[in-house]
């Protein structure tokens, strides 16, 4: 069975249980999620697969709005062309925090600078109960891989008290434009510690879940935690010298 035609049954599966689900409003996601101009300011923190390149830390100051339709949250954005019985189509960009230069570790002397880019594409949003299910496909814009990814996200919201939280399990097919730009290795790149490596397209899953609450300092706080298990074309890569990876990501914002 190929990647794509995985990807496909995993989409399936992810559906068939929630569209038999007695409709409802999904209260806990609106107060999860309220209105208006917003700033503040947002950390990420990702562990790398990269070989001595233990982390990427992304700093991210946050000014944006958060409405019926149009969503900014610093560089991410998104807006719902349709609404209609709890489906969202929705176009949406995003930057790809990926990438390295020669001082990021040993490993990467000798090879082409990989960038940071900038995604843009279609998503597909459908909210039931406090279920909600989001199905992209992001391109990527400033032509650095010339890659696209396809994902899938499953989660479910709920309330303890002033406590919201929302585990979520995520399917991601990455294209092999996509992997072997940010992990192949050309024939020129070549060394003995480091041989040439052609990569192949990738699913990754992940496992996560955000906590987001509105008591502190009088603004919304949400923390989230994302566990990937990487493919093997990823991890096979001689740049590469683990399995998973764990990444956290903290925002804090206040409404004007």
């Amino acid at each position: 069975m190929n990647r794509v035609t995985w990807y496909i049954i995993s989409l399936i599966l992810f559906f068939s249980p929630l569209l038999s689900a007695e409709e409802n409003r999904g209260d806990v996601r609106e107060r999860l999620e309220p209105k208006g101009f917003i700033y503040g300011f947002g950390l990420g923190i990702n562990q790398e697969l990269y070989s001595g390149y233990d982390r990427r830390v992304v700093p991210l100051p946050i000014l944006g709005y958060r409405g019926e339709r149009l969503n900014v949250l610093g560089p991410f954005i998104s807006y719902d062309v349709v609404q209609n019985s709890g489906f969202k189509f929705t176009l949406q960009a995003a930057p790809r925090f990926q990438g390295f230069d020669s001082s990021d570790s040993d490993i990467f002397i000798g090879m082409q600078e990989r960038d940071f880019s900038f995604d843009a594409g279609l998503g597909l949003k459908y909210q039931r109960d406090d279920w909600n299910i989001a199905v992209s496909s992001m391109f990527d814009v400033l032509n650095k891989s010339d890659g696209y990814e396809l994902k899938t996200t499953v989660g479910r919201a709920f309330k303890y008290g002033p406590i919201f939280i929302e585990p979520t399990l995520s399917v991601s097919y990455l294209n092999d434009k996509n992997v072997n730009y940010y992990y192949g290795v050309a024939d020129f790149e070549a060394r003995s510690f480091r041989p040439a490596y052609q990569a192949s397209s990738a699913v990754n899953t992940t496992i996560g879940v955000s906590l987001a609450t509105p008591i502190f300092f009088g603004g919304f706080t949400r923390l989230s935690v994302d566990y990937t298990f990487n493919d093997s074309s990823i991890t096979d890569s001689p740049l590469v010298d683990r399995d998973n990876n764990l990444s956290l990501r903290l925002f804090y914002s206040h409404f004007f």
